[in-house]
């Protein structure tokens, strides 16, 4: 099995392999450390209520974004016609809202509240080029964006690890 860790992942794996090995720990002390990084990309708590019952609300994660019927189609590149969130909604748009449900999840996990999630998601932010969040969901760039975040919680977990 190959694990596929972007440049962020390996200086932070790195980082503590070599801190731990100067303090005379063990690899297997590092590997365990970062073990905990497997499950940062599912929130612990459902702070937004995104989740009813084990299933995604599909219909809330696009209002919270205030997404237009076009900016969902373009976001989950499927057609506008096909743009529906009943018990026929298309695959590959019910995969993308519950992407986008986890992102928003995983950010209001760390401001604890609703308004400050959704303020950060819609106030252009110079690490990603001084677009938004959420303009980056419109656009296409979701992949990028939750690397952000998910490097962005890990990075600012790292000093409670210590």
């Amino acid at each position: 099995m190959h694990l596929k860790l972007c440049a962020q992942e390996t200086r932070v794996l790195w980082r503590n392999l070599v801190r731990l090995w100067s303090e005379g720990g063990h690899i297997v002390e590092a590997l365990s450390l970062n073990g905990a990084a497997l499950f940062n990309n599912v929130p612990k708590e459902d702070v937004l209520s995104l989740f009813p019952h084990g299933g995604t609300d599909y219909q809330k994660v696009v209002k919270l974004l205030d997404l237009k019927k076009k900016d969902v189609a373009k976001a989950s590149q499927i057609s506008v016609q096909a743009v529906r969130y009943d018990s026929k909604i298309p695959k590959e748009l019910e995969e993308r809202v519950r992407e986008w449900a986890v992102a928003l999840s995983l950010v209001a996990q760390h401001f604890r509240d609703e308004q400050k999630t959704i303020l950060w998601f819609k106030t252009p932010n110079p690490l990603l080029g001084s677009v938004t969040p959420r303009d980056m969901i419109r656009i296409g760039r979701f992949k990028k964006l939750y690397r952000f975040i998910l490097n962005a919680l890990d990075e600012n977990e790292l000093p409670s690890r210590r």
